[in-house]
């Protein structure tokens, strides 16, 4: 057993650092170096929720992205099982992909409209060469039944569906494959109040039952709450917080969090 498996960690990243060249002056001739991730270092527990917090330019979207190997990274190592992802060749970084998945932001912008939802939810199925046609139907339709829609929008396109049946294709298509680990980029900030609770329980109902573990990424702490374990706050590209979300929420240490929290409706600020 691997060491990250002994110590109960499916992921995590060290000491990762990410630098973006931006234009800069007044004409745009110059540049300057933005760091998106300054020293950064994460563990995802098995089995649990780990939720990534920041404003908009924080680093967070970046780290998750980084944490998938969609972005290179300019130093540092991320360990998923195990593996260090960085060294292995592309076939091998292929096989994992399908261990590692991600629910997008946008349920609008995330869904090819061309394509039927039955060829968007079973088309990790089809490039992983995962059972045969009759197979790869099966669980597709079985995938779209348990995320709360039915058999039949297999036939239908995406325009056809509301913003929340729009993410719960976008999970199905994330969880056909049966990955241990699924990344959630702002899975509710487009969507109503009311929707967003029922992903939230659909989210949480999917983890217990096929022992996922998520990163969550959020700008919003009272999502938050609802559904991590754990808590990483970050400002400017650095983690400025850390630790369990209930302890977090009641007794933030760093100025920073105290203003996320004081962003919640009806919350006093500490």
């Amino acid at each position: 057993m691997s060491q990250e498996n002994s110590a109960g960690i499916i992921l995590s990243a060290n000491h990762l650092v990410k630098t973006y060249t931006q234009r800069s002056g007044r004409f745009g001739f110059g540049t300057c170096q933005i760091k998106a991730l300054d020293d950064v270092s994460v563990q995802l527990r098995t089995g649990t929720t780990l939720a990534v917090v920041g404003e908009s330019g924080s680093g967070k979207s970046t780290l998750a992205r980084c944490l998938l190997q969609l972005h290179p990274f300019d130093s540092g190592e991320v360990i998923f099982d195990g593996i260090e992802l960085a060294k292995i060749d592309k076939d091998a970084l292929r096989q994992q992909r399908k261990n590692l998945q991600m629910v997008f932001q946008d349920p609008f912008a995330s869904l090819n409209p061309r394509m039927k939802v039955g060829e968007i939810v079973g088309e990790g199925l089809l490039i992983h060469k995962l059972g045969s046609v009759a197979e790869q139907k099966e669980k597709t339709m079985q995938m779209l039944t348990r995320v709360g829609l039915q058999a039949s929008d297999a036939e239908k396109y995406p325009h056809q569906f509301s913003g929340g049946q729009r993410q719960r294709i976008g999970i199905a298509r994330a969880l056909v494959l049966q990955p241990k680990v699924v990344v959630c980029d702002e899975p509710v900030s487009a969507l109503d109040v009311s929707v967003q609770a029922q992903i939230l329980l659909l989210l949480k109902e999917l983890q217990h039952e096929m022992a996922l573990s998520y990163i969550f990424i959020s700008h919003d702490l009272r999502v938050v709450r609802h559904i991590a374990d754990d808590i990483v706050v970050m400002n400017k590209g650095k983690i400025v917080e850390i630790g369990k979300v209930d302890d977090v929420y009641r007794a933030p240490q760093q100025e920073y969090t105290q203003h996320l929290l004081s962003a919640i409706p009806g919350r006093k600020a500490a």
